[in-house]
């Protein structure tokens, strides 16, 4: 059975993405610290996606992996009033190809899927392509603040009043 990551009948099959397994850690693991690996020396810290407990994130059910071999994630969590994009990776190598745009969709279906209205993530300020990144896919930034020693901006995306499609893929009616 396709798992539902949208409320308009989308699978994640749909848009390429599956619920990593326990055989995915390595991967996962592989994929987090090739996309992060170019921000160490750029932040003077390792990036806090590398030190993640992966086999936890996976075992939780909030990894979902793109591409075979996986060529992105996301790393998940649903909270009361939102779905907190937790990472996004991209293999470096596997750049322009459109995995992050996938993803990105595929959060937000299923955000929509679980009852949720509104998305929210944050990056590193260091890491300014995210910052033009972000805003395209019509996410806003909510704040800025130290986390520690991570300077970070934090967005959110609100899907509320957003169109949407209907459950057979078509656009809303107007009548």
């Amino acid at each position: 059975m396709a798992e539902t990551s949208g409320e308009f009948g989308e699978t994640a099959e749909g848009f390429g993405v599956r619920r990593a397994g326990a055989g995915d850690v390595p991967v996962v693991k592989a994929v987090i610290d090739a996309a992060f690996q170019p921000y160490v020396e750029r932040i003077g810290l390792v990036p806090v996606p590398m030190e993640a407990d992966h086999a936890a994130n996976v075992a939780a059910g909030r990894v979902f992996v793109t591409g075979e071999p996986v060529l992105g994630l996301v790393v998940v969590e649903e909270r009361p009033d939102h779905l907190y994009l937790d990472i996004i990776a991209v293999r470096p190598d596997a750049h322009g190809q459109g995995i992050g745009g996938r993803l990105l969709r595929f959060v937000e279906a299923h955000a929509r899927a679980l009852g949720l209205d509104e998305i929210r993530l944050c990056t590193n300020a260091m890491m300014w392509e995210n910052q033009k990144i972000y805003p395209r896919y019509g996410y806003e930034v909510a704040e800025r603040r130290a986390d520690g020693p991570y300077d970070r901006i934090h967005y959110r995306k609100r899907l509320i009043g957003q169109d949407r499609r209907a459950a057979d893929g078509s656009p809303p009616s107007s009548g």
